[in-house]
């Protein structure tokens, strides 16, 4: 058994015929994906209740998606 030799696990060995991929930088987190999921949320239930809560809704959906625009080219331009 001592002979014996077990494959060692390392993040840098790759299997062959791979290929390595390249460091991909991830997008810094942010709540303007749940600004707009509450913005949705907010206009279907102002089409059920008032039309207040659906302005807010609009309100919510257009600052948060303008805001999650508004990061994504920024974070784009600092690559």
């Amino acid at each position: 058994m001592p002979d014996e030799q077990l494959p060692t696990q390392h993040a840098d060995a790759v299997p062959p015929g791979w290929q390595v991929l390249p460091d991909t930088p991830l997008p810094h987190p942010t709540y303007f994906p749940a600004g707009l999921a509450m913005g949705v949320a907010f206009l279907f239930w102002g089409l059920i209740t008032t039309w207040v809560v659906w302005l807010v809704g609009v309100v919510l959906f257009i600052a948060a998606l303008a805001g999650w625009i508004t990061e994504i080219r920024h974070e784009y331009k600092s690559h």
